[in-house]
């Protein structure tokens, strides 16, 4: 049998203002899951948030992009939006951009991470969930979870991962993509996901000669852009992933050592700002310094036949507690710039907020030099 696990997330009205999902939306999302699972529609759940936003991991055997799963989601997020309605929370159905299921969630609103693989004798896979911030965020951990040798030691010393990985990087305003070999095109591919904003990170394979089947994906990120689909800023896309460790693969420690450096990414206030991502565990997954800073959950499950054991909440050891130390130290040096960049995304990245409006009511009054 072939296992599913989809992470699929939205933010369907939180309090106080952007800090953290309501307990009465995640309630809701259990009672309706649970009743999916004991009819039979889909294998198993856990039902979680980071910062604002609901995030679902469900586990079944039909595949991805199935339209009764993404069905059972879009359901939930609908019911949570009314729900949020009632309580007048903030940004209530701000993901929800229609009105109409057409099959699957994308293009809809919704974020949305998913893979399916056979599964081995142990199958452990880490869920990783960001708030205040975009997919490109993965791109520099992704990288150096698969491609970088001195944070996985494993890319020398295992020869089942000799071989390398493939990564799929999306084109994000191109709507293009392309497939690139590590380490054969190393140097290629960093100057892809380099830059955050436009190449992302979708999936990663095995290379030759690994125990996984090349065929099957070793991680999957959401790539959904919001102000694509919205065609105005909603609030930043807020990625999800899922990595698939062990046994030819990365180990679960050398999955997460990446985030022991808290990277910049962009988002954070009004989707505007350059700052740190902070590893939490899940009771600190609140953000609410100018909106952030920008936090990253990891959650760690054994699938056992679709069966969820877990999760270890793995960044609340105090192992990352120097990494949140180091996060909050750039985030008071990023917050010294006030407006000026680099704390303020480039004018590229600023096209997609909410600045342009204030901008058009300058632009009869620029005057030739």
């Amino acid at each position: 049998m072939k296992t599913t696990i989809s992470i699929i997330k939205a933010d369907v009205g939180s309090y106080c203002g952007h800090q953290l999902c309501h307990p009465a939306i995640m309630d809701i999302a259990r009672e309706m899951l649970g009743k999916a699972k004991k009819n039979g529609k889909i294998i198993d759940y856990y039902v979680a948030n980071c910062g604002d936003d609901l995030d679902l991991v469900i586990t079944s055997d039909k595949g991805i992009d199935n339209k009764e799963v993404h069905g059972l989601a879009w359901d939930v997020f609908m019911e949570g939006t009314k729900k949020a309605k009632s309580l007048k929370l903030y940004g209530a159905g701000q993901d929800m951009l229609s009105d109409a299921f057409s099959g699957n969630v994308k293009g809809l609103g919704p974020g949305c991470a998913e893979m399916e693989f056979v599964e081995r004798g142990a199958e452990p896979v880490v869920c990783f969930l960001m708030d205040k911030t975009e997919p490109g965020a993965f791109n520099l951990p992704v990288f150096r979870m698969f491609g970088d040798p001195f944070s996985t030691a494993g890319l020398v010393v295992d020869p089942n991962m000799q071989g390398g990985f493939t990564f799929e990087v999306y084109d994000v305003l191109g709507h293009k993509k392309v497939m690139m070999k590590s380490p054969e095109e190393l140097y290629g591919l960093l100057a892809l996901i380099g830059a955050k904003s436009r190449y992302v990170i979708k999936r990663v394979y095995p290379g030759p000669g690994n125990k996984v089947p090349t065929a099957e994906a070793a991680a999957v990120v959401s790539t959904d852009k919001l102000y694509q689909i919205a065609g105005d800023y909603v609030g930043k896309d807020d990625p999800v992933a899922i990595v698939r460790g062990q046994s030819g693969l990365p180990s679960v420690g050398e999955i997460l050592e990446p985030f022991a450096f808290p990277h910049l990414v962009s988002g954070w206030m009004r989707g505007s700002h350059n700052g740190p991502i902070m590893p939490v565990g899940m009771k600190d997954a609140i953000c609410t310094r100018f909106d952030g800073p920008p936090r990253v959950v990891a959650l760690g499950f054994q699938l056992n036949n679709g069966q969820l054991v877990g999760p270890v909440d793995a960044f609340a050891d105090v192992a990352f507690d120097r990494a949140r130390q180091t996060a909050l130290k750039v985030a008071d040096y990023m917050r010294r710039h006030g407006p000026f960049e680099p704390h303020r995304l480039s004018p590229e990245d600023m096209e997609y907020t909410t600045l342009p409006k204030v901008l058009k009511k300058l632009e009869d009054r620029f005057q030739k030099i």
